[in-house]
This record gives structure tokens, C-alpha cells and sequence, in this order.
């Protein structure tokens, strides 16, 4: 398997596993998706939000990379989050929409790239506006990592508020290729 198609698995991965959090988490009310339960991000919106704030930061950083300013030039053109802890929306079905409207845009960036691309360095700034230069392959495994991080506290988060996400293991996207 190729780089390019393991980046595949994690952004499929990445879409079938926001879908899963958001219909567990439409299961309870506003009042229970606000409550601060000490999270790092407060509550289970606010850690949705994070999510979606943090992807919206690193593909805007990404569209620098000279493949990658067209495939991603639909997320360049959104406002450029203020904060790690920006509420970008208050509303669960508008922020899964916009959910599902990123997921779409991780899966044709990431089928787009080739090996090759993987391997350019990306100069950026970080949120401080410290300088960095890395390896373009392993900040979009930062990018899948966070993702997991994150959802696990929300899976976590809902488990607590009586809400089961189900199966949640990458395994269960990854094709059997061995003699049974």
C-alpha cells in the first residue's frame, strides 16, 4: 500500500467516524451538547468545534503547498479561525453540515496527492506565529492524529451522557487481504 492510499484510509476513516459522533451526539439536547464536562474544550460542541477550527487551520496552511492550492481552495477562502476555542457554530446540525462539507474536501485533497507530494517540507507559522518547516506527510498524520484525539474525548464525553458511538476502531475500514 502506498503512502498516498494509507492517507486515503485516514481521511475515509476520518468521514465514516465524524458521521458516527455526529448522529450520537443528535441524540441529545442542546442543553446536554453545551454542558461543560471538563474537557479540554468545555463540552461536546465545543470539542466539535475545535475539530472543525483546528482542520480549517491546517488545510489552510496546507493550500500553500504548490499541489495543493487549487484542490484545496475552498477551505483558503473561509475566515481564518480566531481561536483553538472558537465557537464556529452554536448548532449541531450546522456545524455537521459543515462537518460533512470538510470530510468531502479531506477525501478529493487527499486522492489527489501522490507519494511524491508527501515528501516536500511545508514552511509555515503556527498559531504564535513560530516558524516551522516539515515534512508534509507527517503534518497530515498530525492532522489524522488530532482528529482521533479529539473524537475520543468526545466518544468519551458521550459514553458519559449515555449515548454509545458503536464500533469505532480503524480496523473496521481496513480490507482483509490474508487466507482465511
Amino acid at each position: 500500500m502506498t503512502l498516498q492510499a494509507r492517507f486515503t484510509l485516514l481521511a475515509d476513516y476520518n468521514q465514516w467516524m465524524n458521521a458516527k459522533v455526529y448522529e450520537a451526539a443528535a441524540q441529545l439536547d442542546e442543553a446536554e451538547l453545551t454542558r461543560d464536562r471538563g474537557a479540554f474544550f468545555g463540552s461536546i460542541l465545543g470539542t466539535l468545534n475545535h475539530i472543525l477550527v483546528a482542520d480549517t487551520i491546517w488545510l489552510q496552511r496546507f493550500a500553500k503547498h504548490p499541489r495543493c492550492h487549487t484542490l484545496l481552495q475552498q477551505v483558503s477562502e473561509l475566515p481564518s479561525p480566531a481561536g483553538l476555542d472558537q465557537m464556529l457554530f452554536d448548532d449541531l446540525a450546522e456545524l455537521a453540515r459543515q462537518r460533512s462539507w470538510m470530510d468531502r474536501q479531506i477525501i478529493d485533497w487527499v486522492q489527489a496527492l501522490t507519494d511524491d507530494d508527501l515528501e516536500l517540507v511545508l514552511s509555515y507559522h503556527n498559531t504564535k506565529g513560530v516558524a516551522a518547516g516539515k515534512r508534509f506527510s507527517s503534518l497530515m498524520l498530525h492532522l489524522f492524529n488530532h482528529q482521533t484525539h479529539h473524537r475520543g474525548q468526545v466518544t468519551t464525553l458521550l459514553s458519559q451522557a449515555g449515548v454509545d458511538v458503536g464500533v469505532t476502531d480503524l480496523l473496521a475500514l481496513i480490507p482483509d487481504e490474508g487466507d482465511l
